[in-house]
């Protein structure tokens, strides 16, 4: 969600159920649209662990800080999906947990454990090294990525939070380009961002092709392990290069590196329409407000 010598403020944010979540450095805000049309707006801190030491820890961050952005994610979804149905439920402590649980390990198996597997069975029906067949472990794991990608992108509420999404990149972009934050001007941006959540699942992708090709030989029971167990280290690795690239736009070389990324968020933005951008840019106002407003009463104390 780039990044240039500026070095602008990490700012991010998240496609709701008809809304969009922007994070600061200390506030996040969620800006939704009700069935009535009126764009409902919530405003919160973020959690004390995204000012704690352990986020200046290199590749230990990553996994913190992406661990509570899906937390935040999760809950907003929930709060979002509940502002369309007239419920009020609350998704926190275990259930939230759970949940987040549950999803990870849908999302390791379809992503990590099924290509190991259809790796295994290649060597073995084919008798090609170990070596080959990471190989094509990796491949399947980056074709499963970008079909299950295209596929979700066909259905029509995914549609619409994909333009969400792009409603999000739009107004960060606009944000960052110093422009007025109004529909009309926030329409003409780009909807690429280098910061965005879809270029972490093809770093994460890739870093595997390379990291499982280096192990070599493993017995069948190691080879499934090492893929769960690697998981977090791949993520380290992948949020401290999506970092880096984002914060050196200005080299050619890393723009070249970013494209791939870059590309593949055209399978998850859509083009948002004048209503949705309003959602946008009232969520990034709103968080941008409340942190101002915290730095005018840390002066005044």
């Amino acid at each position: 969600m780039g990044m240039s010598e500026t070095r602008l403020p990490n700012y991010g944010g998240q496609a709701l159920i008809e809304g969009v979540m922007m994070r600061g450095s200390s506030y996040v805000a969620r800006a939704m649209r009700a069935p009535d049309q009126r764009i409902v707006v919530e405003t919160e801190p973020l959690s004390g662990i995204y000012h704690s030491k352990m986020t200046k820890i290199p590749f230990l961050r990553g996994l913190i800080l992406l661990w509570d952005a899906l937390a935040l994610g999760m809950r907003a979804i929930t709060i979002s999906a509940n502002l369309q149905t007239g419920e009020d439920e609350k998704l926190e402590g275990l259930p939230l947990f759970f949940t987040l649980l549950l999803a990870i390990g849908l999302a390791v198996g379809l992503f990590f454990i099924l290509p190991a597997g259809i790796g295994h069975f290649t060597e073995e029906l084919f008798g090609i090294s170990q070596w080959w067949s990471n190989v094509i472990e990796g491949v399947l794991r980056l074709i499963i990525l970008l079909l299950y990608l295209w596929l979700i992108g066909k259905m029509p509420e995914i549609q619409r939070v994909f333009a969400y999404h792009g409603a999000e990149h739009k107004t960060i972009n606009a944000f960052e380009a110093g422009a007025p934050l109004t529909p009309e001007s926030v329409a003409r941006f780009s909807l690429e961002h280098t910061r965005c959540g879809t270029a972490f699942l093809l770093d994460v992708v890739v870093l595997s092709i390379l990291l499982f090709s280096m192990l070599g030989p493993l017995p069948v029971e190691w080879r499934m392990a090492s893929r769960v167990l690697l998981i977090p280290v791949i993520a380290g690795i992948a949020y401290e290069y999506l970092r880096w690239t984002a914060n050196h736009q200005e080299l050619a070389l890393v723009r070249a590196l970013t494209k791939p990324n870059l590309a593949l968020q055209h399978l998850t933005t859509r083009e948002p329409s004048l209503d949705m951008l309003e959602v946008s840019i009232a969520s990034f106002n709103a968080m941008r407000q409340a942190e101002q407003q915290e730095k005018e009463e840390q002066l005044v104390l």
